[in-house]
């Protein structure tokens, strides 16, 4: 009888993600998910950013905003991009769903709703740098596309929201759908 010889395993070790811990206060992943019936800022969730050394850049993009026109009560229907660079929080991206779907039954312009939103994550993650865009469809022959801003008092960030402020124009730091999908 012969004597099987035990292969040798190579034990690779697999990069660790988040311990539960850090995950235990998040309501993401309940069985069920509420959706707010109305503007809700406070179920934007934030997580530490692992990296916070590191410069780079985030972006999000919302192909399915809705909100009400506060005169008419009729939708507006837009894309909004969000980009941002973190310092020691980041945004997590179910609970920003939940909070750009709580703008579908708010009534505000459309300048107001790219300010509250810009204005709502930088009081949640305090970034280094943030830039809220939307491209609302043409309503009344009219297409709106809101521009907002925020850095941290670095000079370097300061002048990086100047840059960009004084360099935008639609379609400037946004990207062709074809391109997401």
């Amino acid at each position: 009888m012969a004597v099987k010889k035990k292969k040798k395993v190579n034990k690779i070790s697999t990069p660790k993600g988040r311990p539960a811990s850090e995950l235990a206060d998040f309501k993401l992943g309940e069985a069920k998910t509420d959706y707010p019936s109305t503007y809700a800022p406070h179920v934007l969730e934030a997580f530490d950013n692992k990296n916070p050394k590191a410069e780079s850049w985030t972006t999000f993009v919302c192909t399915e905003f809705t909100s009400l026109c506060p005169k008419t009560n009729q939708p507006d229907f837009a894309r909004i991009y969000i980009n941002y660079i973190a310092d020691k929080k980041m945004v997590e991206s179910k609970s920003l769903k939940l909070y750009l779907f709580s703008f579908r039954n708010h009534g505000d312009f459309h300048e107001d709703c790219i300010q509250k939103i810009c204005d709502d994550l930088t009081a949640l993650m305090n970034p280094r740098y943030l830039e809220v865009i939307g491209e609302f469809t043409p309503r009344g022959g009219i297409a709106i596309f809101p521009y907002a801003s925020s850095s941290n008092k670095s000079a370097k960030y300061k002048k990086l929201r100047e840059n960009r402020m004084l360099n935008y124009a639609p379609g400037s730091f946004t990207m062709p759908l074809s391109r997401v999908y």
